[in-house]
């Protein structure tokens, strides 16, 4: 998510900001709510080769383990107004024994592609010479559920949560990919 101010001068800019954000820091410091990051950046706007003003915004990228803490803290973050707001998007909070299956799936698919491959050839497939993980893609906000119940007040004068709530941000499945680069020999 981030909040943006504009004002003429940066330090303007950089004073608005920090009073939008005012209300929703604390509520990042509840129980179920960790940030992953925090960026600031402030620069000048342009218009036709002209600076109109300057910009401050602060992004941050947040982890929620707590569904009743996720509807809760969208519906306070919307309603203080921020520039863009993405997410959720689910991620298991430990991923070792599915990502241990995918990787044996993708031997064996690469190994029967192999075969298939050496056959066509009207050979045997020999030995694995070198196997390397292949890039899937980039990585994405993380969060999941789990943990303890905790409750979020929106920031005074502030509507809850309950308009987020009709959005159903339930979990949704997580798929775990893994792709394989193998070389194999051709049996003699």
């Amino acid at each position: 998510m981030a909040y943006s101010s504009s004002a003429p001068t940066r330090a303007e800019a950089v004073a608005k900001l920090s009073s939008q954000v005012a209300a929703i820091e604390p509520l990042l410091k509840r129980d179920g709510v960790s940030v992953d990051s925090r960026r600031l950046a402030v620069h000048a706007d342009w218009q036709k080769q002209k600076q109109v003003g300057c910009r401050a915004e602060q992004n941050y990228q947040l982890s929620v383990t707590d569904p009743e803490v996720l509807a809760e803290l969208a519906g306070a973050l919307i309603a203080a107004e921020p520039a863009r707001l993405d997410g959720p998007t689910w991620s298991l909070s430990d991923d070792t024994e599915p990502r241990k299956a995918a990787q044996r799936a993708a031997v064996a698919d690469a190994r029967a592609r192999a075969v298939g491959y050496a056959d066509a050839l009207g050979r045997e497939l020999g030995g694995l010479l070198r196997i390397s993980d292949a890039e899937v893609g980039g990585a994405l906000p993380r969060s999941g559920y789990g943990g303890a119940e905790a409750a979020v007040a929106a920031p005074a004068g502030i509507r809850s949560g309950q308009d987020v709530k009709r959005l159903n941000l339930e979990p949704q499945d997580v798929t775990v990919t893994t792709r394989c680069v193998t070389n194999w020999k051709l049996a003699d």
